[in-house]
């Protein structure tokens, strides 16, 4: 939505209020999404950054772009304000996306139709690192995939703690396991 709707402002004005103070922080905005439509009518603020976003930041992240965002015009329609993480089930599409999910496990298909789960180590110069078990041996291996060869890849819930050998392997410490 890049006009005006129902007095709010548009996505295009939102990123350029808030993107500054977000990059401050150490987030950056990846996408806004604008409901005129909803009662009352809301505005998301979708943010990331390279240690997650957790609620506190979240939260911290809402209060200073609710000051923003009424700086800006006072007269306008009372919205919802939210900032929120892209959440697990987006895909990882860019080399960024990966070096965030680091020390995640991950479903990926291939372009060649090979399916693959692994946590995922390392990434730089176009490689994902990705440690997979041997579902025979059990035993855990890297391998290195270049990432125009992965057609699909998206984060796998986990709800037990990440095994430690996968974390070393991943170049991660307990303490920097994704949570």
């Amino acid at each position: 939505m890049t006009e005006r709707s129902a007095g709010l402002p548009s996505q295009k004005q939102v990123v350029e209020l808030l993107d500054g103070e977000f990059a401050r922080a150490g987030y950056e905005i990846e996408n806004v999404v604008i409901d005129a439509a909803a009662r009352p009518p809301r505005i998301t603020v979708v943010a990331d950054g390279d240690q997650g976003l957790d609620l506190d930041a979240a939260a911290a992240l809402s209060r200073s772009a609710s000051e923003l965002l009424d700086r800006v015009d006072r007269s306008a329609t009372p919205y919802v304000l939210e900032v929120t993480s892209p959440g697990v089930d987006r895909p990882l599409t860019t080399e960024k996306h990966f070096r965030r999910a680091r020390g995640r496990k991950v479903d990926l298909t291939l372009s060649d139709g090979a399916e693959l789960t692994g946590r995922l180590g390392e990434t730089s110069d176009g490689t994902v690192r990705l440690i997979v078990r041997d579902p025979r041996s059990a035993a855990l291996s890297v391998r290195e995939i270049a990432m125009d060869s992965i057609a699909k890849a998206v984060v796998q819930v986990e709800f037990s703690p990440p095994n430690q050998r996968e974390l070393e392997l991943a170049g991660l410490s307990e303490k920097e396991a994704p949570r």
